[in-house]
C-alpha cells in the first residue's frame, strides 16, 4: 500500500471522528453565518450552546444532525481526496528539494513556500471535486423546521363551536429534496455555488499545515537537542499542535467562510433585494453595506471552538491511523521475510 493511500485513508478517517464529535455546533455555526438581517451584525447573540438547546427545543435533536449523512460523505470524500494529492504532491516536494541539495542547493528540506504551495494545489483539487456535496449539506443545516397551519373545516356556526387551526408538521426534509432544490433554482451549476471563496479559502488548510508542520518541525529539532529525551512526539502533543495550526488559519480566513455559506445557503427571492446574491462580489457588497465588516464575523466564536477542536482530533488520530497502519505492514512485511528464508 502506498503511503499516499495511507495517508488518505487515515485523513477520511480521522475527519468522519472529527464530524461526528462536533457536527451539532458546525450546525449552529452555519445558522448563525446566514443569518441577514442586518440588525444582527451586531445583536446580543445566544451562546453555542444556547443556541443548541434552541433548536433542540423548536425543532428536535434531529435538526442539529441535519445533513450528517452527506457532510460524513463529503468529510471522508475532502480528507481522503485531500490527504490522498497531499501526499503525492509532497513527495514530489520532497524529492525536488534533494535534488537541489544533491546540486549543493538548500539543505534537502521542503521549504515554507514549497509547503503552502503544496497544500494549496491539494486543496484545489479537493474543492473542485467534493464542492457539490458541501452545497447539499449547507442547505440541510440552514433549513429551518416550522409548522405550517391551516384552517380546519368548522362544524359549527358558533365561535366557540368551531375547530381551532390545525398545525401540519411539514414532511422531512432529506438529501433528495436539497439536491432538487439546488438544481431547480439554479440547475447543474447551482452546485458550484460558492466556489471562489471556497478556492481562495484553499489559504486555511495551506496555512493550517504550513503552521502545523513548522511547529511540528521546531518541537522535532528541540527534542534532538535534548539528550535525555526521546524524539518521539505524543498524540496530546499532536493534537496541541493541530489546534494551535487550526486556531491561526481560522482567524485569518473566516471571512471567506461567511461569504461562501451565504452563498450556498437558499437564496431569499423577494422584493428585498439584499437578501439576494448574485455572485461572490454582490455578497461581499451587499454585507458591507447593510451589515458593515462585523457581518464577516458572526459566529466566529462558534467556528474556533468548532475547528480547532476537529482539527486537534482530526490531526491526532490520522497521524495513529498512519502509524498503525505501517506498523501492521511493517509486521506484515516481517512475517512474509521471516516464511520466505526458511528452508524448505
Amino acid at each position: 500500500m502506498s503511503d499516499a493511500l495511507i495517508n488518505g485513508l487515515a485523513g477520511a478517517g480521522g475527519g468522519i471522528i472529527a464530524q461526528l464529535i462536533t457536527y451539532p455546533l458546525q450546525t449552529v455555526n452555519t445558522r448563525q453565518q446566514t443569518k441577514r438581517d442586518p440588525r444582527n451584525a451586531t445583536e446580543k447573540n445566544h451562546g453555542a450552546i444556547q443556541q443548541m438547546c434552541q433548536v433542540v427545543k423548536h425543532e428536535g435533536w434531529g435538526r442539529l444532525y441535519g445533513g450528517l449523512a452527506p457532510s460524513l460523505v463529503g468529510t471522508a470524500a475532502s480528507q481522503g481526496v485531500y490527504y490522498y494529492f497531499y501526499q503525492i504532491f509532497r513527495n514530489r516536494a520532497e524529492s525536488a528539494a534533494l535534488a537541489r541539495w544533491k546540486n549543493g542547493i538548500g539543505d534537502g528540506s521542503v521549504g515554507m513556500f514549497s509547503s503552502l504551495l503544496v497544500a494549496a494545489t491539494a486543496g484545489c483539487v479537493n474543492v473542485l471535486l467534493t464542492n457539490p456535496i458541501w452545497v447539499v449539506v449547507t442547505r440541510m443545516q440552514t433549513h429551518t423546521k416550522s409548522l405550517k397551519k391551516t384552517p380546519s373545516h368548522t362544524l359549527s356556526t358558533t365561535p366557540e363551536e368551531s375547530i381551532p387551526i390545525a398545525a401540519i408538521e411539514p414532511p422531512p426534509y432529506g438529501t433528495s429534496h436539497a439536491v432538487q432544490e439546488v438544481f431547480t433554482e439554479a440547475g447543474i451549476w447551482g452546485f458550484w455555488k460558492g466556489v471562489l471563496p471556497t478556492l481562495i479559502m484553499v489559504s486555511n488548510p495551506s496555512i493550517q499545515f504550513m503552521l502545523y508542520e513548522t511547529l511540528m518541525k521546531q518541537l522535532k529539532a528541540k527534542r534532538a537537542l535534548n539528550k535525555n529525551s526521546t524524539n518521539g512526539v505524543t498524540a496530546l502533543e499532536i493534537f496541541l499542535l493541530g489546534a494551535v495550526a487550526k486556531l491561526g488559519a481560522t482567524v485569518i480566513t473566516y471571512p471567506l467562510l461567511v461569504v461562501k455559506s451565504r452563498l450556498q445557503a437558499k437564496q431569499v427571492k423577494d422584493s428585498d433585494k439584499k437578501h439576494h446574491y448574485k455572485g461572490t462580489l454582490d455578497a461581499i457588497m451587499k454585507m458591507i453595506h447593510y451589515e458593515g465588516i462585523s457581518g464577516f464575523y458572526k459566529g466566529m466564536s462558534t467556528k474556533i471552538v468548532q475547528s480547532v477542536l476537529a482539527a486537534a482530533v482530526l490531526f491526532m488520530v490520522k497521524e495513529e491511523l498512519v502509524n498503525a497502519a505501517r506498523l501492521l505492514l511493517t509486521k506484515d512485511a516481517g512475517l512474509i521475510d521471516k516464511v520466505l528464508s526458511k528452508p524448505p
